[in-house]
């Protein structure tokens, strides 16, 4: 595939041959892949061992016309049991539990190699919501990383017509649910991603950018490349970053 390399005005510099783009989509992979690398990261949670045992409540036994559950030494109250006031839970989450989720090597790389395509892919990257009037794939010449300031990223983008997109995402909007009450009432959305081979001043630069990640070639995974499990996030490649890309996937 006859892709060109895009200067930061915008204009064509040269073109490159590349088979990145022209992997199968497999939304049914990519979907595993995000689920897993979602599922491992999360923390053991769940109450003490003893949340709700520390009293000195004991059963009664029969012949005294009440239940049997346990009550405190110095009256008659209930506690310990699940039904009572500040009593243990009945079936509380386990932090022993093994949350984990396994996906086989060759099919998380193959997941990263099909929402890397996804990304080529205009159609399935309009389907996600993002706007822009650039050709796609996007790639840059490596002057992209050497940007150390915010304004400088913003005439860039603008320049290559994907600075509508993070107009977009300074959009806040109302979670649904209980997780308004937790510290998480609002909710953005992701933008474009950068992917570069190296750090040279580009992550400080694009860090404030409203939906917008950078990373390095190496820290590619499915969930960068698929947000929610749905491939097709605009992104954008430095030249150096495709060459090692293919390198690594060969």
């Amino acid at each position: 595939m006859e892709i060109n390399i895009i200067d930061l005005s915008g204009k064509s510099a040269k073109k490159i041959n590349s088979g990145l783009f022209d992997e199968p989509l497999r939304p049914d992979l990519i979907k595993r892949a995000v689920l897993a690398s979602q599922a491992n990261r999360q923390q053991p949670y769940g109450p003490h061992m003893y949340a709700g045992l520390r009293t000195s409540a004991e059963g009664w036994g029969p012949g005294r016309g009440v239940s049997r559950v346990a009550r405190l030494r110095n009256g008659s109250k209930a506690a310990r049991i699940p039904q009572a006031v500040k009593g243990r839970e009945a079936h509380p989450p386990k932090p022993e539990k093994d949350r984990t989720e396994k996906i086989n090597d060759k099919e998380r790389a193959k997941a990263i190699r099909s929402a890397i395509a996804a990304t080529g892919n205009a159609q399935l990257v309009k389907k996600r919501g993002h706007k822009f009037q650039a050709n796609l794939p996007l790639i840059i010449v490596d002057e992209l990383s050497s940007i150390t300031k915010t304004k400088d990223i913003r005439s860039f983008m603008e320049a290559v017509q994907v600075w509508d997109d993070i107009e977009r995402a300074k959009i806040k909007t109302i979670r649904a649910g209980k997780g308004k009450r937790r510290g998480r009432k609002y909710k953005r959305s992701k933008s474009i991603l950068i992917v570069t081979d190296e750090d040279k001043g580009l992550f400080r630069a694009a860090r404030n950018l409203s939906g917008v990640d950078v990373v390095t070639y190496d820290q590619l995974n499915a969930e960068l490349l698929a947000p929610g499990t749905s491939p097709g996030r605009l992104t954008i490649y430095t030249e150096a970053a495709i060459a090692k890309l293919e390198e690594a996937n060969k």
